[in-house]
């Protein structure tokens, strides 16, 4: 518990993000406005700029900790895609499971069926891999790869991942005041819930494949590949969203399940050596 954590790390990603969503949030707020043009031309390519504030929080933290030898070999540990296969069956298998039942179950209870949102199926490896590089696998750079053993370090497992996950769900807020973001007609308490399960899923991959950090990647950019391919999100203000609330609870149930179970392997382990 005497372990110090980076802060610089925090105070990085969040000024790199929020200041370049600044602009958009000011819109967004109606200090100012900008044409139609104008916003179709800087609005999707800011807000994929800012999410690479955890990945420039991490790299800088390691460079002026550690120095120039320890960021190029964070780098390299980026590199490894040996995660063994029951690690990526669980990143497919239970990340889409979840996906499908939350978007297919409303439907027993008479909802009405959200079409896909992607314009074909053939596309979804091609976004998949955006997601990953791009779309939000990139932020695990420094949630997962860097700054998650700090903070499990110093809060333990549980603690830990929950107060990551409020972090995280902190340092979204500013695509809550975006015009287009998906985040717009999200509930935030549902969103804070799938995130925080989404911590305790991340870093049970992390642990089951050794702490190769692009698993997590990988687990990020697969969850938010698959929601508009089994959409759970209604992209129309002032909806119940009784989707995304089934999806974001079950993302904290798999979440808790899987960190329960390494807990306990973890337990057996020490009992038997």
């Amino acid at each position: 518990m005497n372990e110090r954590l980076p802060l610089r790390f925090f105070v990085i990603t969040f000024l790199w993000s929020w200041l370049i969503w600044s602009p958009l949030v000011l819109v967004g707020l109606g200090v100012f406005r900008l044409d139609e043009g104008t916003w179709s031309i800087i609005a999707i390519p800011t807000v994929y700029l800012g999410a690479f504030g955890p990945a420039v929080g991490a790299c800088y933290s390691v460079w002026t900790l550690k120095g120039r030898k320890a960021l190029i070999d964070f780098l390299k540990s980026f590199l490894s895609l040996r995660f063994g296969w029951k690690v990526w069956v669980a990143i497919f298998a239970v990340l889409a499971a979840a996906n499908v039942v939350a978007w297919y179950v409303p439907e027993l209870l008479g909802h009405d069926r959200l079409s896909m949102l992607l314009p074909s199926a053939l596309v979804f490896p091609v976004w998949w891999l955006l997601m990953v590089l791009v779309g939000g696998g990139q932020e695990e750079i420094g949630w997962r790869g860097y700054i998650l053993e700090p903070m499990e370090a110093k809060f333990g497992i549980w603690v830990g991942n929950i107060v990551l996950g409020l972090v995280w769900t902190a340092w979204h807020l500013p695509l809550f005041l975006v015009p287009g973001t998906s985040q717009t007609y999200m509930p935030l308490a549902a969103f804070a819930i799938g995130l925080t399960g989404q911590c305790f899923f991340f870093s049970w991959v992390m642990k089951a494949c050794g702490g190769k950090p692009l698993s997590a990647v990988i687990a990020h950019g697969t969850a938010n590949a698959l929601i508009p391919l089994f959409p759970t999100i209604v992209m129309e203000p002032d909806v119940a969203q009784t989707r995304w609330w089934v999806h974001q609870t079950l993302l904290l149930i798999v979440g808790v399940l899987f960190m329960l179970h390494h807990v306990r392997s973890s337990a057996k382990r020490g009992r038997s050596q």
